[in-house]
């Protein structure tokens, strides 16, 4: 018969577990060179191949990324020659397309092939390129891996020939709004937008700066997208950066800066594409991945991203499985010694109860752990609120959205190994704290050393599908 325990306090918990979730904000190509179409791997990095800076184009339902082909510098500073093409439909397996554009394309170009940007419009595929860290190309073709040409013979913006380029107009990213108007983003310490024609090699009217308002600072690397009305745009703080994001309801701005989306990688910049395919977000960006990387031979990664009720984004979690793995299954999690009570989530704080309403607040992905996915390891994702994890905070259990911190992927991962109760069902081992294990206390979940047989019936679990 199981022991109930009589509870003689009562927890805030709706109060407690929002301010365990509060955050602090901060700071107010002609020549074609064609290769092999070879395969690449899945996991986090995406690709073989040093690449970085990327941009993803969705086009006949597969995902094409563009980057810059970082193998192709010396390894002592940013002076690739060329870019990169990759493309996968179930962005487990990928194609390497080879270089589809190279600086030689661009007569009047010297040097530096830098982030590129992709979009398909009026039956071409386009591809905008900066270069000499003064002016960006455009370049076009029928195909979107090969047959690249420039579009205009000269470069479309330049730094001293048109009025408000800022110091580097670098890193363009190019929308296509819903009523078919087009615009250009770009710039380093100061984003810029311009007007795009409809022949998507020309612009209309001044290059404007774009406002973003809040606690913030922008570097370089936009890159805007829309969902329900609202246009967001993201962005790198600086060198190194976080990509913060900022929303407007107009593609325009002005911009009003909302939280943090990815955190610092392992290298001095910072770079990221968002698309949405079959119905899922995903954010690509770089890092230092690959045996002799570094700040200048970066390696390619993707992670999900999802979008709160309310529109706001959850940070994103680096993680080294990516979107390597199917989308894990639904599960939930049956109390051992309470078997009509389940683990569940409610206003962020973490219990079993019984007859759970709505039932997704019970339902969880179990995914590779956070902070190590080696076999055995897991993170508690929540089905209703994607990107949000049970994590332990001063050993109470609450649900949180994923910050891409070290910290929290620690205090999120969990070592599965035999239930302690019952070895058919299954315990779950704090990975951060080794030795605690996720056990029910009055009904509530946190961590704790387990000594005494109730623990251990406490602490096991049935996972049921």
């Amino acid at each position: 018969m199981a022991a109930v325990r009589i509870v003689t306090t009562t927890r805030t918990a709706a109060g407690r577990a929002m301010a365990y979730l509060a955050t602090a904000v901060v700071v107010s190509a002609g020549t074609l060179v064609v290769g092999p179409s070879t395969p690449a791997h899945a996991a986090n990095p995406i690709v073989n191949r040093f690449a970085a800076d990327p941009s993803m184009l969705v086009s006949d339902n597969r995902v094409y990324i563009y980057a810059t082909d970082d193998a192709t510098n010396s390894g002592t500073y940013w002076d690739s020659t060329a870019w990169r093409v990759y493309s996968s439909a179930d962005l487990v397996n990928w194609t390497d397309h080879g270089a589809p554009f190279s600086l030689s394309g661009f007569s009047w170009a010297r040097q530096y092939a830098w982030a590129p940007e992709a979009v398909e419009r009026n039956g071409y595929y386009y591809l905008y390129l900066p270069v000499d860290r003064t002016k960006i190309g455009v370049a076009r073709s029928t195909s979107p891996v090969s047959g690249f040409v420039d579009a205009r013979s000269e470069a479309m913006i330049e730094k001293g020939r048109d009025a408000n380029t800022g110091e580097e107009p670098i890193d363009p990213a190019v929308f296509v709004d819903d009523d078919g108007q087009a615009y250009m983003y770009f710039g380093t310490r100061t984003p810029k937008v311009v007007r795009l024609n409809p022949d998507m090699i020309s612009t209309s009217g001044a290059i404007q700066n774009v406002t973003i308002t809040g606690s913030t600072v922008y570097g370089e690397a936009p890159h805007l997208h829309k969902r329900d009305g609202t246009y967001y745009l993201s962005y790198s703080t600086g060198w190194p950066g976080q990509i913060h994001y900022a929303t407007a309801t107009s593609p325009l701005g002005p911009f009003t800066y909302r939280g943090v989306i990815l955190d610092y990688t392992n290298v001095s910049t910072n770079h990221q594409s968002i698309a949405e395919y079959n119905g899922q977000w995903y954010i690509a960006y770089h890092r230092n991945g690959l045996p002799g990387g570094s700040d200048f031979r970066r390696s390619l990664a993707m992670e999900y991203l999802s979008h709160n009720p309310d529109g706001t984004i959850p940070r994103v979690a680096q993680t080294s499985t990516g979107v390597g793995n199917p989308v894990p299954g639904i599960n939930r999690l049956q109390s051992y010694n309470f078997t009509d009570r389940y683990v569940r989530h409610v206003n962020f704080d973490v219990r079993i109860d019984p007859n759970v309403s709505p039932a997704a607040d019970a339902q969880w992905r179990i995914a590779p752990g956070l902070a190590n996915s080696a076999s055995g390891y897991v993170s508690f994702e929540s089905v209703n609120h994607p990107g949000y994890y049970l994590r332990h905070v001063n050993n109470d259990l609450v649900l949180a959205a994923a910050d891409g911190t070290a910290a929290f992927a620690a205090s999120a991962t969990f070592r599965r190994v035999p239930g302690l109760a019952d070895s058919t069902a299954a315990s779950f081992q704090s990975y951060s704290s080794p030795d605690r294990y996720l056990r029910h206390y009055n009904y509530l979940l946190r961590l704790d050393p387990i000594s005494t047989a109730i623990g251990r019936a406490d602490a096991t679990f049935h996972i049921t599908s």
